[in-house]
């Protein structure tokens, strides 16, 4: 979590003496390295590695004491803001639904690696993404590495002007009426950081007047689960609730569930 290198670039920077209460905290790449060249080790002093913060867990301590996250607002600029800027992914309690898969032959292929794509495209191909928002005209249009438009939103009633930052989604769909968005994870998550929800979300608002709609999406052991937020409001970062969540197993036709 680099708390040594973080605490060296809030010392030179006099970081803490900030009232984070009237202003969030900006921050450069450039200043990050210069805080921290006397570092010898890559991840103590690689701006990427030290500004990738996706969960509560991976924050710096001195992130963690203060109540502070990093969000990225250009290319190569941050600001530490104080609050809340993680959500919980909620375990879903409900029973497991056996899926059956709408394919009506085996994917030998979707078995070989362990893969977020390959869970999310698994998943897809069987119908289940279709199925789960009960749309069957969504087809695949979105993948990888994109960089936003400008655009504005609160956090703490602080006013903050993102343009140009790099996001990415594991895979996003359009159909008829709307366009699906998928933060994909193959293993247990507790919470994410709301970024990674609400940039691609107010990115491509942008982009179409169809609804906007979120999911995150996670392959545990044989179960595949399924979350759907939304931003109530869509200029509040914080706005971001849970609609519906449910975890399937997903079986072909000929074949009884394990």
């Amino acid at each position: 979590m680099n708390d040594n290198s973080w605490k060296t670039i809030f010392d030179k920077y006099h970081i803490q003496a900030h009232d984070f209460d009237n202003a969030p905290f900006a921050i450069s790449a450039e200043m990050i390295k210069q805080a921290t060249k006397h570092f010898t080790k890559t991840h103590e002093r690689e701006v990427r590695i030290l500004c990738k913060q996706d969960s509560r867990e991976q924050r710096p301590k001195i992130f963690v004491d203060h109540n502070l996250f990093l969000l990225p607002i250009r290319n190569g600029e941050y600001i530490i803001v104080k609050g809340e800027g993680y959500v919980d992914i909620p375990e879903i309690k409900t029973a497991t639904k056996i899926y059956v898969s709408k394919l009506d032959f085996r994917l030998d292929t979707s078995l070989i690696g362990n893969s977020e794509m390959q869970h999310l495209d698994f998943a897809y191909a069987s119908s289940l993404i279709r199925t789960f928002l009960s749309d069957d005209s969504l087809v695949l249009t979105i993948r990888g590495r994109k960089y936003t438009p400008q655009f504005s939103f609160n956090v703490n009633n602080k006013k903050i002007t993102v343009e140009s930052v790099q996001t990415e989604v594991d895979a996003g769909y359009e159909g008829r009426d709307q366009v699906v968005l998928i933060e994909a994870k193959n293993s247990y998550t507790a919470n994410t950081i709301i970024r990674q929800l609400f940039y691609p979300f107010r990115q491509w608002q942008q982009y179409t007047s169809k609804q906007v709609n979120i999911l995150f999406f996670e392959k545990r052991d044989s179960r595949y689960l399924l979350w759907q937020y939304e931003f109530a409001d869509p200029n509040n970062y914080n706005s971001i609730r849970i609609l519906k969540a449910q975890q399937y197993e997903i079986v072909f036709s000929n074949q009884q569930a394990s």
